[in-house]
């Protein structure tokens, strides 16, 4: 019975595992799509969610049927919970990287503002570094690597206000930025919620290691939010 557990365990440990690696490769392809107006890759990007969103439900149902069918204690039963949660923060990170996809397909104009787009793809490395890493943590169940990981996305934060602040300065200046201003807030404040979901991500290695439930940002968010 107790191998058939760990079988169970290990294999809802890498399906995790490969969840992440799709929300982090979801999220790269939107930033690129978005910065080389590659309408192509954008809707590969939205096409591809719904494999991300398979494989949440899939974990949801494994996970709770692993709770009822084998009622794990201890910190088994803390793996099974924190692939719960953590799964739903991926699919969330996946819908942001849809929304930034489709705003690649739905943005008019042909007003563009290199230094922001700079701007954009540089913060569209550090929410994919942030997401990798955090999964890195969850890898290896490190807590403090989790801890370390959780405030680098101060450093995400400072960058969207950088391009907000940009923003709105071009469009002040002239009406024709107006269109393409508004577009770059748009995906700044999805890749800042990619960071936040990460931070998620963190908090939950913490509880895996220590089964105490801390808030490593005090801008922590939820599945229900958009």
């Amino acid at each position: 019975m107790r191998s058939t557990f760990e079988e169970q365990l290990n294999n809802l440990h890498l399906r995790f595992s490969e969840m992440g690696m799709m929300a982090s490769e979801a999220i790269m392809k939107s930033v690129k799509a978005y910065i080389n107006h590659d309408k192509a890759l954008a809707k590969e990007v939205i096409e591809n969610d719904r494999f991300i969103n398979k494989r949440e439900v899939d974990l949801e149902k494994k996970s709770f049927e692993m709770i009822a069918l084998q009622q794990p204690v201890t910190s088994d039963l803390r793996m099974v919970v924190t692939v719960l949660k953590a799964s739903s923060d991926l699919e969330r990170m996946g819908d942001h990287a849809v929304s930034i996809a489709q705003e690649t397909i739905r943005v008019k104009g042909t007003t563009r503002i290199p230094e922001i787009e700079k701007l954009i793809a540089e913060m569209g490395d550090m929410a994919t570094s942030i997401v990798e890493d955090s999964l890195e943590a969850y890898l290896k169940e490190d807590g403090q690597m989790a801890e370390d990981v959780a405030a680098k996305d101060g450093d995400i934060d400072k960058r969207g206000k950088l391009i907000n602040d940009m923003c709105i300065k071009d469009m002040q200046q002239s009406v024709d930025n107006v269109i393409s201003g508004s577009s770059y807030m748009l995906v700044e404040s999805y890749l800042e919620r990619v960071g936040d979901y990460a931070t998620n991500i963190c908090e939950w290695v913490v509880y895996l290691n220590t089964g105490h439930v801390v808030e490593l940002s005090q801008k922590h968010v939820t599945d229900t939010e958009e």
